[in-house]
């Protein structure tokens, strides 16, 4: 490392600002406009965050002693869950178990002290032998050594590092979008039945009081459904009183276990001698990178079966498998694809979890599921609608998951001084 470097406590180039809850007894504190961050908002591991669960208001602000911590500034788990790191993507409140941390900027950069931290924290977790601190405190930030490199090479390290995660932020905006509009056309299709409902309009049929505001709309916006001929001339014209009130006429209610295969994730995959590269795993938390030593060569999909994240859904696309803690299935009915299986299924309410302390889901109640089957012809038209949507977005996470293998592999070697700027740039060459 270069003379130009300088040594620092971490202490000295920041300032560290605390946060706080307002009362809950409040109602008027609570439901404004100031999103109100928590761990569980940002423990995703990237680099932004961009919005709360909660939100305050400005006398729940002014009557508490959390602060506004201002867009690029970075916040920090403290207790709990130790250790997760963000920058705000706009200015946000926060919570005592969290420090907002601002950069000097007569020592550092917010963008470059992001990255800094984030290596900093995985030394610290290395330090203790992989098991997480039970709590930062102000005074952690006081026995933290330090060496800075000019605020020019600061400002490049933190552009090639931001760069990659820039790339990986706009595959997941992109993925989010693909999945809402996968979403929405099921919604279309096979919950507000829009088809159905034009049909039975143009047949003359009753429509469900249910559906009346649907109808209200495509009576005065006939062509709003923008749905080719052919494709609407497969869904029926009139609807039939089912267990789940009323659904297109011919259609059928049946039971997840009925239609797919559901069983337990394996619960020994998470030995070491059954690792192999190349294979996506998913756990209680979702896809965390583990990998089995086998892997489905079909579409399935993975819940979640226990704790916070029980009835959470993923669908999972080329090489995968589930370990203990989830529930995976796919389609055992040639009839009804998976992704139909999937979107009918991702609403997390529609999972019926067992237990307060420790929510989980039965694998005989997910099989109790009730789903519509609306036969064999529109699950073709719609897997044939989505599939290219979400083979897209398997394409994403497998770019991203490489773009984060570089960024890790560069971000100690940058920070330490091990790794200069312009030979990290020849490295990504290949990335850009």
């Amino acid at each position: 490392m270069g003379g130009e470097w300088s040594n620092h406590r971490l202490s000295d180039v920041i300032e560290l600002i605390g946060g706080g809850t307002p009362k809950r007894s409040r109602s008027d504190y609570w439901g404004g406009d100031i999103p109100w961050l928590s761990v569980k908002d940002f423990n995703d591991g990237y680099r932004h965050v961009y919005s709360a669960e909660e939100a305050i208001t400005e006398d729940g602000l002014n009557n508490s002693s959390t602060k506004i911590l201002e867009a690029g500034e970075i916040i920090i788990s403290a207790r709990g869950t130790v250790g997760a790191l963000a920058q705000l993507a706009r200015p946000m409140a926060f919570n005592q178990s969290c420090y907002g941390i601002r950069a000097k900027k007569e020592f550092t950069l917010n963008d470059y002290l992001y990255y800094l931290l984030r290596y900093t924290v995985a030394n610290l977790q290395r330090i203790t032998h992989g098991a997480v601190f039970d709590t930062i405190t102000r005074e952690t930030f006081q026995h933290v050594d330090i060496s800075l490199p000019p605020i020019t090479e600061q400002r490049a390290i933190a552009h090639i590092l931001g760069t990659l995660d820039d790339k990986i932020e706009l595959n997941r905006q992109m993925n989010r979008t693909l999945e809402a509009m996968a979403q929405a056309l099921f919604k279309s299709w096979f919950i507000d039945f829009d088809p159905v409902v034009v049909n039975s309009l143009r047949a003359g049929n009753p429509v469900p009081e249910k559906f009346a505001q649907r109808a209200a709309h495509y009576r005065d916006n006939p062509d709003a459904l923008r749905l080719p001929e052919d494709t609407l001339r497969q869904f029926p014209n009139r609807f039939q009183d089912s267990e789940l009130g009323p659904i297109p006429e011919g259609w059928e209610v049946r039971t997840l276990g009925s239609v797919a295969d559901v069983n337990w994730g394996d619960t020994s995959v998470t030995k070491k001698s059954y690792v192999k590269d190349g294979y996506l795993a998913y756990s209680a938390k979702g896809p965390d990178g583990a990998l089995p030593y086998y892997d489905y060569d079909r579409i399935g999909v993975v819940v979640s079966a226990i704790g916070a994240n029980a009835g959470k859904t993923w669908l999972a696309l080329g090489k995968w498998s589930c370990i203990k803690n989830t529930i995976r299935f796919w389609s055992n009915d040639s009839e009804l694809p998976t992704t139909y299986l999937f979107l009918a299924t991702n609403d997390v309410d529609s999972w019926p979890r067992r237990g307060s302390a420790q929510p989980f889901i039965s694998q005989g109640d997910a099989r109790n599921i009730r789903v519509i089957h609306p036969g064999k012809e529109l699950g073709v038209i719609f897997d044939n609608h989505v599939s290219p949507a979400f083979e897209k977005m398997h394409s994403n996470l497998k770019e991203s998951k490489g773009l984060t293998e570089v960024r890790d592999t560069l971000l100690p070697k940058l920070i330490s001084g091990e790794l200069r700027v312009p030979d990290a740039e020849k490295l990504l060459e290949d990335v850009a």
